[in-house]
């Protein structure tokens, strides 16, 4: 190797360095920022800013409790009832739909995950809020009663945490099914090959075979999904109601970390203010690495354990 190679060499791995350690850096920055702006309302209000719900801005009261318990119940929700019917979507894309249709089905999964989240809050002012409000709503509120326990009193206006959680659940269905699909896509052909050689059917390879073969993948797609839907903001936003209050019913108003940052930024008027909603987004932001970091435990976890077996 000539001198000018391994001179080519040499900055070639110094800029791809300089590049991977951007990453860390700004992340790093953002902290800074975010727990610098932050640190006036964490340090007069302590811990009650992140379990009452008090948020007064003429008496300079504020706690971001409600918006918290609404984002981890809004997007524990939409995860619930996303993750499953994803993976059953691309479980049939990649594996179980007609050759003619894999490609058409793929496409349209792809399309759903790149719309713009706006547009999906549009959608549920649109159907999602009437429907809670005429008809879903009531029918919650007269036939379930799971124990006793207030998930669906009280009058259903439509705007809700119920109506973030479905709008947020079918923001983060394409997403999943189209991460899910590509995992399932990578997983090598000898595998299933092997499978129905031994007898297998092919819903017996996909449960037994493809799946196990995949589970890191596919944990780690749910878990993208669950980051985007706690960091959701317009879309929520537009359908949750804005109410700063703990709520036990589904079908009251509410607010999440987000939507409480977004609509109210404008608004701030004073440096309390402020710092109150940026502690608002130091809190998102550490929860979301919290996330983040159990799915990465996760998913090596789980790969692991598939090399030992």
């Amino acid at each position: 190797m000539t001198a000018t190679a391994r001179r080519g060499d040499r900055v070639y791995r110094l800029a791809t360095g300089a590049c991977a350690a951007s990453i860390p850096m700004l992340l790093a920055f953002i902290a800074w920022v975010l727990a610098t702006a932050a640190w006036p309302a964490f340090a007069r209000f302590g811990a009650g800013f992140l379990t009452t719900g008090t948020w007064d801005p003429v008496r300079d009261a504020y706690a971001v409790g409600p918006a918290l318990l609404g984002t981890l119940v809004t997007a524990g929700l939409a995860l619930a009832v996303a993750a499953p019917l994803a993976v059953a979507v691309a479980v049939y894309s990649a594996e179980l739909a007609p050759r003619v249709l894999r490609t058409p089905l793929a496409f349209l999964i792809d399309l759903l995950a790149g719309i713009p989240s706006v547009v999906y809050g549009l959608w549920g002012i649109g159907v999602v809020v009437p429907a809670l409000r005429d008809d879903v709503g009531p029918f919650l509120r007269g036939t379930l009663h799971l124990g006793g326990l207030p998930l669906f009193a009280g009058p259903s206006f439509g705007p809700s945490v119920l109506a973030g959680a479905a709008v947020l659940a079918t923001m983060i269905l394409p997403f999943v099914a189209a991460v899910t699909r590509e995992v399932l896509l990578a997983v090598p052909r000898a595998q299933r090959e092997a499978a129905f050689a031994l007898g297998a059917t092919r819903w017996e390879t996909v449960i037994d075979v493809v799946l196990p073969y995949a589970r890191g993948g596919v944990i780690g797609a749910v878990m993208l999904g669950l980051g985007r839907a706690l960091g959701e903001t317009i879309a929520v936003a537009l359908v949750i109601g804005g109410q700063h209050a703990f709520a036990s019913s589904l079908l009251a108003p509410g607010y999440t970390l987000a939507s409480l940052a977004a609509n109210e930024f404008a608004e701030a008027s004073d440096e309390l203010h402020v710092a109150a909603l940026m502690a608002a987004a130091a809190t998102l932001f550490a929860l979301t690495l919290v996330v983040n970091a159990v799915a990465r435990w996760l998913v090596g976890r789980v790969a692991r354990r598939g090399e030992a077996t």
